[in-house]
């Protein structure tokens, strides 16, 4: 049975116990209608006087002067039940009636239910009641014209249709526009993460490069000393090349190491938590955010500062996740500082520092810290909300703090918050379990 099927199955139900409780055949009627009911529950019958605006009213004057008055025996039949569901809101209507003896003889009592239901805490509440009786379904100038009031609804429901049907077709157009927005985001992090990683894999394949040709022309000298039989210099030149493959060895894993962080970086993510090197991690983003701003901005400057706690054993997070947050932290970081440093104020030198820190055995703390202008007190409540940005048109999509958060607390069980003070400059907070 799917979910639809079971609120409407269950919404028949409650207006079935409405009804009979209402009429005072179920065996504690009050408290069967405090259960159904909304304490303010609104509702009208057919005489002027039968209107209320809460359950309290609706027992005093409908339930006390009409509930009580059929027999406990009474057989209660429903027909013509109609009912219409909008998500949360739930639209009943019937016809009931009840046969009754009373001084042996038989009687037949007509009439007219339309209830409207909220979806509360996984059950249905009414909320509002409409009674028509006694013998409603005969009566039909008594009180609304029942053909004009289904054709009435029946022009309603047309309605409805169509506007659910706009509303769900903006609803998918939203949501398609949302995953594109978000997929720009994480694009335009991985372009700034390339542009860091571009600088950085170029420091160890320089070293490469120059010990490889280094090692060529020791590799020459190395032939023409051992045609003159020099061997203490053969010796020697041989030590000098194998000590530089091994530097070559050394940077052609950083380089690799490298490549192997971009791909994990940018691959689809599986969601696989895995122990990481906190620390490690931290100083690796923020290396490759800092040249990635260099090299889209080659006026950009700033101090960086590492504070790590060698303490921190492995964390079993998930690595991509945590470094695009703190990739994200990062770059707002040295935003925040190159907007305060083209202020051009005396003696202000732009700094970022992130740090970690084992608070106890079972959560561990990252922090970035900048000295910029810091966050406005007006809008402190709004950066964590998804396209809220304080950056100009075109340099930010408002997505990657509302990533960050979801990554850190609904991905990873931790906390993000902020502590900021204007003028003086910016520190996010990250606790994750260890």
């Amino acid at each position: 049975m799917s979910q639809e099927e079971h609120r409407s199955g269950l919404l028949l139900k409650t207006f079935y116990d409405l009804v009979a409780a209402v009429l005072g055949q179920t065996k504690d009627p009050e408290e069967e209608l405090h259960r159904i009911m909304a304490d303010k529950i609104t509702g009208f019958g057919t005489g002027k006087h039968e209107i209320f605006n809460s359950y309290e009213e609706f027992i005093k004057k409908i339930y006390r002067v009409f509930g009580k008055q059929l027999p406990p025996d009474a057989r209660l039949k429903f027909f013509d039940v109609q009912y219409a569901l909008f998500d949360t809101m739930g639209i009943v209507h019937g016809t009931y009636e009840i046969k009754y003896t009373l001084d042996g003889v038989e009687n037949t009592y007509y009439g007219r239910r339309s209830t409207v239901f909220l979806w509360d805490n996984n059950c249905w509440r009414a909320v509002h009641l409409h009674v028509s009786e006694p013998s409603a379904h005969l009566a039909e100038g008594e009180s609304l014209p029942v053909k004009a009031l289904k054709a009435q609804n029946e022009e309603l429901k047309k309605q409805v249709d169509l506007k659910t049907e706009e509303l769900y077709n903006s609803l998918k157009h939203l949501q398609d526009t949302q995953q594109q927005l978000i997929q720009s985001a994480k694009m335009a992090s991985l372009g700034e993460l390339t542009a860091g990683i571009a600088h950085e894999i170029q420091n160890p394949l320089n070293f490469i490069n120059n010990f490889s040709e280094v090692n060529t022309e020791l590799i020459d000298e190395l032939e023409q000393e051992a045609g003159k039989e020099n061997i203490d210099v053969v010796k020697s030149i041989a030590r000098d090349i194998k000590e530089n493959e091994q530097k070559i060895n050394h940077h052609g894993k950083r380089a690799d190491a490298i490549v192997k962080g971009m791909l994990q970086h940018s691959r689809s993510n599986t969601g696989a938590k895995e122990p990481t090197n906190i620390n490690a991690l931290a100083d690796e983003y923020l290396r490759l955010a800092y040249h990635g701003l260099m090299a889209k901005d080659k006026s950009f400057n700033a101090a960086t500062k590492t504070e790590f706690d060698k303490n921190i054993e492995k964390v079993n997070i998930v690595p991509q996740d945590i470094g695009r947050v703190i990739l994200n932290l990062i770059n707002n970081a040295f935003y925040a500082v190159n907007e305060k440093q083209r202020q051009k104020l005396n003696g202000y030198e732009p700094t970022v520092t992130v740090s970690t820190k084992k608070l106890t055995p079972d959560k561990v703390e990252i922090k970035v810290k900048d000295n910029g202008n810091g966050i406005p007190f007006k809008i402190i409540d709004k950066i964590f909300q998804p396209f809220f940005t304080t950056k100009p048109t075109g340099e930010g999509t408002g997505l990657g703090l509302s990533l960050a958060y979801d990554i850190v607390t609904k991905g990873h069980g931790g906390e993000l918050r902020v502590e900021t003070k204007e003028g003086e400059g910016t520190e996010f907070v990250i606790w994750i379990p260890a």
